[in-house]
């Protein structure tokens, strides 16, 4: 199938209390400075694509070790075979998780209307006012808006994360990250790792301290009850 570009058979980290398979596709439509999916967003093609049904068939056969699939990325919503791939692992009877930046809300709205879907991770780049500066790009901020909302209202399980890199966040950022999020379920704060980064000024950058990061919890502790350090 092209697009597709990594296959991960087992993670026990991706979904809480869940064996996952991951699916990795190629391309995004944002270029977060920080991101260390590097070589998968900016040069795709330069990795073979991976058949689809062989994988398929591979979960078939670990079924009794499997209990969902994650499709990351990239950005799983900027392929128009994303239903498809849902529809043939719910076919399966796997649960499905879908990683997004929430810039396509409409797609995911079918997919939830659908079914085809069972949970949803959105990152989250910043507070709204800086949100193009983080993704590297001219951000839709109705999207984004949009997308908080539907994955709020959706009736599934879900999850908001933000990646925090010093220099591009600050207190002062994560207080609006959180009163964005007021009310939301679950959220991580992901410490930035500093290899592979779409922008190679970042390789080698330091991350924040415990210290910082327990800070950063407790103010988004205000607006979010359940309140991770990934």
């Amino acid at each position: 199938m092209k697009g597709l570009k990594g296959y991960t058979p087992l993670s026990l980290i991706e979904w809480s209390g869940k064996m996952t398979a991951i699916l990795f596709l190629g391309k995004c439509n944002f270029r977060c400075p920080w991101c260390h999916n590097r070589d998968l967003v900016l040069n795709p093609d330069e990795f073979p694509d991976l058949k689809f049904d062989e994988i398929l068939a591979d979960l078939e056969e670990r079924k009794q070790w499997i209990d969902a699939v994650e499709i990351t990325g990239g950005e799983p919503t900027i392929y128009p075979e994303l239903e498809k791939i849902s529809e043939k692992i719910k076919k399966c009877d796997f649960l499905v998780k879908l990683d997004t930046n929430g810039t396509n809300p409409d797609v995911v709205q079918k997919l939830l209307d659908k079914k085809l879907v069972d949970y949803v991770a959105m990152d989250i780049k910043n507070h709204l006012e800086k949100y193009s500066e983080a993704s590297g790009v001219k951000a839709n901020i109705e999207a984004i808006q949009k997308s908080i909302k539907q994955i709020m209202d959706s009736g599934i399980d879900y999850e908001f994360r933000t990646t925090v890199v010093p220099g591009i966040h600050a207190k002062k950022d994560i207080e609006k990250i959180g009163m964005l999020l007021k009310g939301t379920k679950r959220f991580y704060i992901q410490n930035f790792v500093a290899k592979n980064t779409v922008d190679p000024k970042l390789e080698g950058h330091r991350s924040f301290t415990e210290t910082e990061m327990e800070e950063f919890k407790k103010i988004l502790n205000k607006y979010i009850d359940e309140v991770h350090i990934r």
